[in-house]
């Protein structure tokens, strides 16, 4: 991969954006792109570099889409012979093997609430590469000795958060606050203005309380059902650190769709409010 393609893909990367990459790992006889070359696809269909042009690049193209929509890459042949049978409408006259790679958006999570979980959350993206930034309205709890690696620490009213971030930069938001009610706050207004994954943790009573109430406040059912809670995977986690463990796993595992098994029961640990997971 070249310079330019690889200052594009390092781009996409720090911007949470995902992309495909598509390259020649194998050429038979005579073809346009050589082993090694590579094409950038973005999510809205623009391009960086080639792996041969005409009919092969359209394929090839049509493979990232499908791509973006399963999250899943894989290995292909193409013959650039326009008289054999599945040939390209080329003349070239050989063949080419290009493997397809989704790259997912590298996590970049927006955390409501400053307590124990968020804490524990805090301490263990790095290790995965994963941003984050944090918010409350509790200057105090999302100081930096707290939350050393944060992008941003917004100390902010619930409902002025989306006021105060761009939504639009962060690929999940969770909601770990310690008052039901500013939770609420928040979530009423992430259903209009955070376009990606919402978490929420809750005990069930707590959970109901928030959905009745933003059922009441005029949201659709459909909108209401993309809070995901109890949030991570089913671990049987109940310190902090066991559910900031179960929520990542759930990232990673959404992140690598193809070779994650399937759990018969993927709801998360039950986060009864009453517990450890209350923030003071």
């Amino acid at each position: 991969m070249d310079r330019k393609l690889t200052r594009e893909a390092l781009r996409l990367m720090e911007a949470h954006q995902g992309f495909v990459r598509a390259t020649v790992v194998e050429a038979i006889g005579s073809v346009p792109g050589k082993v090694g070359a590579t094409l950038l696809v973005r999510l809205d269909g623009s391009t960086v570099g080639t792996v041969g042009g005409a009919a092969l690049e359209e394929e090839v193209k049509a493979l990232a889409r499908k791509a973006f929509a399963t999250g899943e890459g894989g290995l292909h042949h193409f013959d650039l012979k326009s008289w054999v049978e599945g040939g390209l409408p080329s003349l070239c006259g050989g063949a080419v093997e290009i493997a397809i790679e989704y790259v997912a958006p590298r996590p970049n999570l927006l955390l409501w609430g400053g307590g124990h979980v968020s804490a524990a959350l805090a301490r263990l993206l790095p290790t995965l590469e994963y941003d984050y930034s944090v918010a409350d309205d509790r200057p105090e709890w999302i100081a930096a000795e707290r939350f050393p690696d944060a992008e941003e620490r917004v100390a902010t009213a619930p409902e002025g958060l989306f006021d105060a971030v761009e939504a639009e930069r962060y690929t999940h938001l969770f909601v770990l606050g310690y008052d039901a009610q500013k939770d609420t706050e928040v979530l009423s207004r992430a259903l209009e203005r955070f376009p990606n994954e919402i978490g929420l943790i809750a005990s069930r009573a707590k959970r109901a309380h928030i959905f009745a109430e933003l059922r009441r406040r005029g949201a659709v059912p459909e909108r209401v059902e993309r809070i995901r809670s109890p949030v991570g995977l089913a671990i049987g986690a109940e310190t902090p650190e066991e559910i900031a463990v179960s929520i990542v796993a759930e990232i990673v595992r959404a992140r690598h769709p193809a070779r994650s098994a399937k759990s018969p029961d993927d709801s998360g640990p039950h986060q009864e409010e009453e517990s450890v997971v209350r923030s003071p």
